[in-house]
């Protein structure tokens, strides 16, 4: 199919009515109306062939991905989700590739009322692009830079899962459909995201690996954090597939997981797990750790011991 042709397949399926859409896909740009007094929260990622899906995966649960991952960092800053863009670069114009893609990528926008607002396409290795555009109120944003010293560290649902799917592709053994779920569709805690706002000191969303990316939050705070490897939750659903040293290596450097990570209070455990039962989310949050004085992650085993994987996460251009 021609590349206007799969452009005006893609503005027919994108229906999503707003308000706030003055303009939508089919001019130059798109003309958006934020509302009064609120501040706007944009993030992008992208997602390549091979890389971040196997080769042959579904193209509904592409879609469904590609929104998910740049929802997930709305929801670590506890923004209120409405626009995105789309950029496909597709080998060929395959319009029942791009009517399954869309059948994922607009159902999850449709959960969340996120309008599909332009973009483009191209011709290309396949990768997507997209680029999400939300709000939060001003002073109420989340961010890297707000964990104290004494503050406890939390973890939203459970992790590794994503992580040992892509290792069961890359071993050419059949992926279990547990952990493919975790791979092919997660869930961004938008709704946990705004519930903690007030509530939590910093957040950040797991795509590295926790051990990574709360390295980023120690960074940006000029602190340390002690991080219970052995309480992260989710090891019981791993262990039919994976050693106890392989899932927690997974748990704790895996990646993918789109989960949230963040700091609150060390006094306020039951304002948290108050804030996360409101948001009616359905997904358990699990005290991980502890904000301390100095610099970057100490990980330690269950009998308190310092816990050192062969890499703290995803590099993407490291080997």
């Amino acid at each position: 199919m021609a590349e206007f042709k799969l452009i005006d397949l893609i503005r027919a399926r994108a229906t999503q009515a707003r308000d706030d859409v003055v303009l939508g896909i089919g001019d130059d740009a798109a003309l958006l109306q934020p509302p009064p007094g609120m501040q706007l929260v944009v993030a992008m990622d992208t997602l390549n062939d091979g890389v971040h899906f196997p080769p042959g995966t579904d193209p509904a649960h592409v879609g469904w991905k590609a929104l998910a991952v740049n929802l997930s960092d709305l929801a670590a800053m506890a923004a209120e989700p409405a626009w995105c863009t789309l950029s496909l670069s597709l080998p060929d114009g395959d319009p029942a590739w791009v009517a399954g893609f869309l059948d994922g990528f607009l159902a999850l926008a449709s959960l969340y009322d996120v309008a599909l607002v332009g973009g483009d396409t191209t011709r290309g290795p396949l990768s997507i692009s997209v680029t999400v555009h939300g709000f939060v109120d001003p002073g109420r944003a989340l961010r890297r830079d707000g964990a104290r010293v004494g503050d406890g560290v939390w973890v939203s649902g459970t992790l590794g899962g994503a992580a040992a799917a892509l290792g069961q592709w890359r071993a050419g053994e059949t992926i279990a459909p547990a952990l493919r779920e975790r791979l092919e569709r997660p869930r961004p805690r938008i709704a946990l995201g705004r519930a903690l706002a007030g509530v939590a000191n910093a957040c950040i969303d797991i795509s590295d690996g926790v051990l990574a990316d709360l390295g980023h939050v120690c960074v940006a705070s000029g602190v340390a954090v002690r991080l219970e490897v052995d309480a992260l939750p989710g090891r019981e659903a791993l262990r039919p597939h994976l050693g106890d040293d392989a899932a927690r290596m997974l748990q704790a450097s895996g990646g993918d997981d789109y989960e949230l990570c963040f700091t609150a209070p060390g006094d306020a455990d039951a304002t948290v797990r108050a804030a996360a039962d409101a948001a009616e989310t359905g997904v358990e949050v699990t005290r991980v750790g502890t904000v301390v004085a100095g610099q970057g992650v100490q990980a330690l085993d269950r009998d308190g011991r310092s816990w050192l994987p062969a890499r703290k996460g995803h590099e993407h251009f490291v080997p």
